[in-house]
């Protein structure tokens, strides 16, 4: 096994960096998806949801709950929402549903695909986003009158970006083969 400096495995560096580059990539995601032209203001397409994906296919679950934490603390610094009701209520949504993904990805593997897992997270996403926004800002049973509404967005969204997810899982498993020749793979290209 090739080692680099300190005896840090090959394969552990290779998996530490490539994790940082998805929590960077699902800030940056993040960022840009607050100046997309939208036509709803409380409806976000979740594109930083395709590196929590992508972690929860590459990594498992530990490293898809480390990267929503990291991605919504760092984000919520940056964008001056930290322990605000947005922070409380994206931190709560995205740890629910990577939880729930997660909890899919490991019970279910075989029944349910990265897509469906991903629809799956998306509802999760929106309906917990929904709870926290009764508790904390409105108040009213009737904002549950959007759950019908939030559902069909997460349906659409959670579908698009497990697609994406899964095209990216491919090309990067593919590229680990070509520059990683020799080291083990666990991984299946085969998803969808």
């Amino acid at each position: 096994m090739r080692v680099v400096r300190g005896d840090v495995p090959l394969k552990e560096t290779r998996d530490l960096v490539l994790l940082s580059l998805l929590v960077a990539l699902s800030i940056v995601l993040r960022g840009l998806e607050g100046i997309i032209p939208n036509p709803f203001p409380w409806v976000r397409i979740g594109l930083a949801n395709i590196m929590t994906v992508l972690a929860l296919l590459l990594f498992g679950f530990k490293a898809g709950v480390l990267l929503t934490i990291l991605r919504v603390l760092v984000a919520s610094l940056l964008f001056g929402t930290f322990l605000s009701p947005t922070f409380l209520m994206s931190f709560s949504a995205g740890l629910c549903s990577t939880l729930v993904m997660g909890g899919m990805f490991a019970v279910f593997k075989q029944t349910f695909s990265p897509i469906g897992v991903s629809v799956a997270g998306g509802f999760t996403h929106n309906l917990i986003q929904l709870c926290m926004a009764y508790f904390l800002i409105v108040r009213h049973g009737e904002i549950f009158y959007l759950l019908p509404v939030l559902a069909l967005i997460g349906l659409v969204t959670g579908l698009f970006n497990g697609w994406v997810a899964v095209l990216l899982y491919q090309h990067i498993i593919g590229q680990m083969e070509h520059l990683f020749p020799h080291l083990p793979r666990n991984h299946d290209k085969k998803l969808a």
